[in-house]
């Protein structure tokens, strides 16, 4: 079977979620193709089977639905052909206001009493190349939703001002011809609508610019050149020219070129583009800088080894590309009514032309109120109510440290009722150091670390690491061994000069026949140490014991978490006391203790399948309830579950959540690893992610409800003759402006304290 392939295209055309929605369903009748398309970005992401369709093909379905695409130029390029696009409109706009300011100033001297008409054939020579030249658009684009069987707001806005343009041109000629049809003119009408249209989709093209503007803003960050070292000799060369391996240096004011490691130097690095954290992180040799982070003092000298699109920043910049182009399932909604909503306002509209004429006599009268119904009736701010703050938060959110997968996974966030957080690198530094080394009688210290780093060497596990980093600084390096097996979960055996040995948990000694004192072993473990075993040959050699420092801001985020009505649950492979001494620490009431890898995924999906127990009758809720329930919780059912972990060991568990949250693993990021990734080391990301995400579905659903309102009060009012067709089309153009505005105070949105 071909695994499809994917690919983003720029759309050009679109007017309004009728448009999105067509060319969705005519993309999708394509064979083997799966496409979604973003009103508020203007793309189209498209998996497809290159057996069975090709990029021309694909352009080709678009261009026959009345639109046109490319694929994804540079940030630079597309941003160039944007404001070429804009000025366009807005020379359109410009001729559009100044031929329709006479017709309009005519207007206003009629609500004051004053009545100075234009004759009728200036009126129509000021009109006509507003209608023909700068509102050809919305000719073109009807013509080519109905060809393709499907209408949008072109339609609408086609009609309603060819209606009252055209009415206005069979009166003319009639009283040109002496027929003396007293009947009022109406260009006024039908240019001012255009105008005021053509105004609207200006401000919304400049507000919708302005909501990607944090993604622009990370994509200026990376410097254009940078100082390196070719053959002994230092050059300036542009960022793409660099390769990984190449030596550059980073002087004081400077900004990182490429991703790298420090051989000579020490700084201090601003990173607070990658993690959201303002205080500096101090660099020497051997730590790594990152692309466009800021060198506050000192020089440096750094090896290259990540280049161009391997950069932690361009990684970045396409995760949130991804999440700003991806749907919401909220936005279902909007989408389903779209797809029927033109062709509704259609059918109102023609009722509410038969009835005027029925029951009123006037036909101008009648076709007037139509035409309001008509302009009024746009699916605009629908379309973008979802899509617009969805890239709005998406930005605010790589800005402070957290990256969103996809809009879904910002969406599910605001419901979670239980957040089941790993123990080791979560919770803890995850990097645990030797505290006590214990042998057993007749056994020196030295003897003991030698042996326990000889086996050590078998396994990756953090223990295993913090014992040979402390074998090091005690001179007591082993000599590589081989034959050394692990098992998981539990600890390593090896065979050596014909003796068996163990290292491991205490019950995993124990379960192998070795005797140990058991009340020290307890003890230790309930200072929040984990306790390892060393046995030859079923005799304890000694214990080891470990201690992993909880991470300075655990406490205060666990404490938030439960303010926000999270139930917070953490998981350990550590014993019982262990695991209890930690959770005390972190403030955490529920754990799960002994818990091996492979069984996380099984402790997220039991909590997932916990019913939320309902309120109980004449108590207060947090009395029947085990935690606090916010106006954001789901109903009861089952409850919606995070996980975070480190993305790596955690994988399974963060794959069977509802909303998994990969932390920053020292300098590795898990980017790929889970549907939010915290670029800081700080539990607190995950209670800001929430935050976010109950602040940004508050948005969607204010949004929501402007469009539906704005509708729901607007159509009737323009079926009953109160809304005059001018107004009705300031309305509309005002609707999609006060929807991306308002989309655009999530920029807004800090970081909780």
């Amino acid at each position: 079977m071909t695994a499809p392939t994917h690919l983003d295209l720029q759309i050009s055309g679109m007017h309004c979620a009728s448009c999105s929605a067509r060319l969705e369903k005519v993309l999708n009748k394509l064979p083997e193709v799966a496409a979604t398309v973003n009103i508020a970005t203007e793309k189209a992401h498209i998996s497809y089977n290159p057996q069975q369709t090709d990029l021309a093909a694909l352009i080709k379905a678009i261009q026959g639905a009345g639109f046109d695409a490319h694929p994804l130029r540079d940030f630079a390029a597309e941003k160039q052909a944007r404001i070429a696009a804009y000025r366009r409109e807005q020379m359109q706009f410009i001729v559009a206001a100044l031929l329709t300011l006479p017709l309009v100033v005519e207007m206003l001297l009629m609500f004051i009493g004053i009545h100075a008409m234009l004759p009728g054939w200036l009126q129509w020579l000021l009109a006509t190349p507003v209608q023909f030249w700068s509102g050809w658009r919305f000719y073109t684009g009807a013509w080519s939703s109905l060809k393709s069987g499907g209408s949008n707001m072109d339609v609408l806005v086609a009609l309603g001002t060819s209606a009252a343009y055209l009415l206005s041109c069979a009166v003319l000629l009639a009283n040109f011809y002496g027929m003396g049809l007293d009947q009022p003119l109406y260009f006024e009408a039908s240019a001012t609508l255009i105008t005021l249209i053509l105004l609207g989709k200006l401000l919304e093209a400049r507000a919708k610019s302005k909501a990607s503007g944090a993604l622009e803003a990370l994509i200026n960050l990376q410097p254009k050149l940078a100082h390196v070292e070719r053959d002994g000799i230092m050059q300036e060369l542009a960022v793409e020219q660099m390769q990984a391996g190449d030596m550059f240096l980073v002087r004081p004011g400077e900004s990182v070129p490429v991703d790298g490691v420090v051989l000579e130097g020490l700084s201090s690095m601003d990173e607070a583009m990658l993690t959201g954290e303002s205080l500096p992180q101090e660099k020497q040799p051997g730590d790594k800088v990152y692309a466009a982070t800021f060198n506050q003092h000192g020089l440096l000298k750094c090896r290259a080894l990540a280049v161009g699109t391997h950069t932690q920043l361009a990684a970045i910049i396409r995760l949130v590309e991804q999440a700003q182009g991806s749907k919401a399932a909220i936005q279902k909604l909007a989408d389903q009514i779209s797809a029927v909503f033109v062709p509704v306002v259609l059918v109102i509209a023609l009722l509410t032309l038969a009835a005027w004429w029925l029951f009123g006599g006037d036909f101008t009268v009648a076709l007037i109120n139509a035409v309001s119904v008509l302009v009024i009736a746009c699916p605009c701010a629908l379309g973008l109510a979802t899509p617009t703050a969805i890239v709005v938060a998406t930005g605010r959110a790589a800005q402070a440290g957290i990256l969103v997968k996809d809009a879904a996974a910002l969406e599910r966030a605001h419901k979670l009722s239980v957040l089941v957080v790993d123990k080791t690198g979560t919770l803890t530094e995850g990097k645990p150091s030797v505290t006590d080394l214990l042998p057993a009688s007749g056994i020196s210290p030295d003897k003991l670390l030698r042996t326990a780093a000889l086996l050590a060497q078998g396994s990756t596990h953090p223990l295993s690491r913090a014992l040979l980093d402390y074998a090091k600084t005690r001179q007591a390096v082993p000599a590589q061994t081989s034959g050394i097996s692990e098992v998981s979960g539990h600890g390593l055996r090896a065979e050596i000069d014909g003796e068996h040995y163990l290292l491991g948990s205490p019950a995993f000694a124990i379960s192998e026949g070795v005797a140990i004192d058991e009340r020290q072993i307890l003890a230790l473990q309930q200072q929040g140490k984990t306790v390892i075993a060393l046995a030859r040959t079923g005799a304890l050699l000694g214990c080891i014991a470990f201690a992993d420092q909880l991470r300075a801001g655990s406490r205060a985020a666990v404490a938030q978490l439960a303010a926000m009505g999270i139930r917070v649950v953490m998981l350990s492979g550590d014993n019982h006391a262990t695991a209890q001494a930690i959770a005390a620490q972190a403030g955490i009431a529920e754990f799960r203790a002994e818990v091996l890898p492979q069984d996380k995924a099984a402790q997220v999906q039991s909590l997932k399948n916990t019913v939320r127990p309902e309120p109980v009758e004449g108590l207060p809720e947090s009395a029947s309830t085990s935690s606090a329930r916010t106006d954001f919780d789901s109903p009861p059912g089952k409850l919606l579950v995070g996980m975070a972990g480190d993305g790596i060991n955690d994988a399974p568990a963060l794959a069977a959540a509802d909303v998994s949250f990969a932390m920053r693993s020292g300098s590795d990021i898990a980017i790929e690893a889970a549907d939010i990734t915290l670029m800081r080391n700080d539990l607190a990301g995950v209670a800001d992610a929430i935050s976010l995400s109950r602040t940004t579905l508050r948005k969607i659903r204010q949004n929501l409800f402007f469009a539906f309102a704005y509708n729901v009060l607007g159509i009737p009012l323009a079926m009953l003759g109160m809304l005059n067709p001018v107004i009705a089309g300031a309305a509309m153009a005002m609707s999609s402006v006060s929807v991306v505005s308002n989309a655009l105070l999530l920029k807004r949105w800090k970081r909780q304290a």
